[in-house]
This record gives structure tokens, sequence and C-alpha cells, in this order.
């Protein structure tokens, strides 16, 4: 009995050992991204599936989880120095506060929210690139009120952009339904300039390969919308189409990229047709968002193309609603799921696909390459 109950210990130790280490920014303190990382994290038994750090104000925190004691979302709270230093179940703090403690209004932002927003995001960032924390779920910011010098980027994408050296890619992701933008925070007036063949086949070459390793989807199926009206209608509502946008399709078809269309839009959507393909790329931010809102609630954005694994929940700060106890956790619950389940597939893809040979030498501590060219066979 004594050896089983050892036996069964070990095998818990490196089930803990093992578990993916979530890292969370609580976004703008007065929005409602403490309220939503309290909700998903307040079911136990997510303890189960991560390790938790969270970057934010202890302040902010004891703030949103006072507000909370008395319900089930009502979280247990560890500060610690660092990601390296966990204490157990619940949430790990990494605290901003600097001993300072921040002063704020839920539902009112200021500088100093949008500041200590950007530092959290900073923080987990940097844990980030030395592995300290496997995956980053971002609650979100004020893209207006998180800008000062410290901080310049239109939104996360960007900033991680920056910090990664990728070419990411916006893709929200449902259960039945993917949407990636080629052109993103931009005024929709310099959207058709910003758009070009080259960069949509890019964009096309980036989601085959997240959808392969991300997603474990073998043979990506791609549809491709139109920039204009009825797909351009022949030329009439604009010439985008036959110029670039179709040019663009026709490369990456001929790449082995499964491309297709271009669609019209609204088309597309209201013939029921898109879950015929793994992701739709629109070409600007509402022409994608506004129908994966309406078709995939509680949906993820996930940032496609990056060598890390980012994703967060598919609304904003909500600040008209912050402090209120209304802010459902559901998309911030399915973000923690995502970068999980992503992390999961992209650590398999790499495992598979490594190859055997170089590995079998390296394990020997024998670093020689063998060319099979010059091996008879």
């Amino acid at each position: 009995m004594q050896d089983c109950l050892k036996t069964k210990y070990v095998s818990y130790l490196c089930r803990m050992a093992n578990k993916i280490r979530v890292g969370i920014t609580q976004g703008d303190s007065a929005g409602v991204g403490w309220e939503v990382i309290f909700g998903a994290l307040a079911d136990t038994r997510m303890n189960d599936l991560a390790t938790f750090v969270v970057y934010g104000s202890r302040a902010a925190a004891n703030v949103y989880n006072k507000a909370s004691e008395n319900s089930a979302a009502a979280v247990q709270i560890h500060t610690v120095k660092s990601a390296g230093k966990v204490a157990g179940r619940g949430i790990n703090l990494v605290n901003t506060d600097d001993g300072t403690p921040e002063a704020f209004e839920p539902g009112v932002p200021t500088a100093a929210t949008g500041t200590t927003a950007v530092k959290a995001l900073k923080l987990a960032a940097a844990d980030l690139k030395s592995d300290a924390i496997d995956v980053l779920v971002t609650a979100p910011i004020s893209k207006e009120n998180s800008q000062g010098a410290e901080f310049k980027h239109a939104g996360h994408t960007e900033f991680l952009a920056a910090e990664f050296e990728g070419q990411p890619v916006m893709m929200m992701c449902g259960e039945r339904l993917r949407v990636a933008l080629v052109t993103a925070h931009m005024a929709l007036a310099d959207v058709p300039g910003a758009i070009s063949k080259e960069k949509i086949v890019d964009k096309l070459r980036t989601l085959r390969k997240t959808l392969v390793q991300d997603f474990a989807v073998i043979a990506p199926r791609i549809a491709v919308l139109a920039l204009n009206p009825h797909a351009g209608e022949n030329g009439m509502m604009g010439t985008d189409e036959a110029e670039v946008v179709a040019p663009a399709v026709r490369e990456a078809w001929a790449e082995g990229i499964l491309a297709f269309g271009p669609f019209a839009a609204d088309g597309l959507f209201l013939s029921g047709e898109y879950p015929k393909y793994d992701v739709i790329l629109a070409m600007y931010h509402d022409q994608g968002l506004a129908p994966f809102k309406a078709l995939a609630p509680d949906g993820v954005n996930y940032t496609a193309g990056l060598s890390v694994v980012r994703t967060s929940p598919d609304h904003g700060t909500a600040f008209d609603i912050a402090g209120k106890g209304t802010a459902r956790p559901d998309s911030m619950r399915n973000a923690i799921y995502a970068a999980i389940d992503i992390h999961r597939a992209r650590t398999a893809h790499t495992e598979a696909s490594r190859n055997p040979l170089k590995h079998y030498e390296r394990e020997r501590g024998d670093e020689r390459t063998i060319d099979l060219s010059e091996t008879e066979l």
C-alpha cells in the first residue's frame, strides 16, 4: 500500500512539474480585466491545468477581489517577486505597484491606469522571452490611454511584433469560425493603400503554417474576402479584386496553399458556407470582426505568426460596466484554454517534425551530421 501511494505521489509531482505556466496581464485597472481574470480562475479546477502568474497592481487586485469575496469569483492571491517564485495554487501575482499602491476608480481610466497596464505587459513580455512563462494571455488595454513615452504602439499585436520581431496576423478563433486580418488597427481610409498582393500572400503563408503547427490542421483551407462590395462587381465597384486580391490567391495556390476567393464578405457569411474553411482572411478590421463577434460569441484573439503564444479575450476594456460585477469571464476563460491548447499543439508539432537522426546523435553527445546523399542504400 505504501509503495502504491508513493508511486501516485511521484506521478502527481511529475504532472505538477510539467504544468504549463500561463502569464496573464491585468490590462487597464479601470477596466474589466481583473473581474474577468478572477471570474475565469474562480474554478479551482483551473489549477490542475496550469500554473497562473498574473502581472498587475496588488491594490487593484484587492479592490476587485474584495468586491467578489462573497461570491464564487473570489480567488486566493500570492504576491511573488518573479514568475520563477510561484507560491502555489490560485494567482501568483507579480506586483507592479513598487510599494506605492495604485489609486484608481473602476470605470474611470487615467494616465496612471494606462501606465500600470503597460508596465504589466512589459514585465510579462520579458518573462516570456526568458522562458519564465510558457504562454501569455492579455486582458484588455485602452489603446488611447496607454499611449506615452514608454508605449507608442496601436495595441498588443503591434507591441508583440516589435518585441519578438515577427510578422503577426491578428486571428479571431471561435468554435466554428476563425477570422484573420490583412490590416488591423488603422483608419479605413488607409486600408486600400496598405493592401498589396505581396502582403496578402505573406498573410496566407503565415496562416497556413499557423493552422498546421498550432491547430493540427493537416491541409488548411483558407477563404479570402474581397475588399469592395460584391467583390468589385467586375470592376464597377473597384478593381482591387482583379488587380490585387485574385492574383494573390493564384500565387498562393501555386505554392500549394489552399486559398479560395475573393469572396464578397456579406455573401460568404450569409450563405453559411464559412464553416467549410479553416480560416477566413478579411481585408480590414470591421470586415472580419463584426461578423465574427455576431457569429462566435466569447471568442479568442490569437496573435498568429510569432515565436511565442499570445491570446486575449475578444472584447475591450468595457469601462462602462467595470466594477459593477456584470462582466462575463467566458472569453477570458476561453483565451486561457486556447493558449494552453496551442502550446501543446505546437510542442507536439515540433517534436513530430524534428530530425530524428540529428536528435539521436545529439542524445549520444555526438554532433556529427549524416549526409544521406553519400550513403550507400
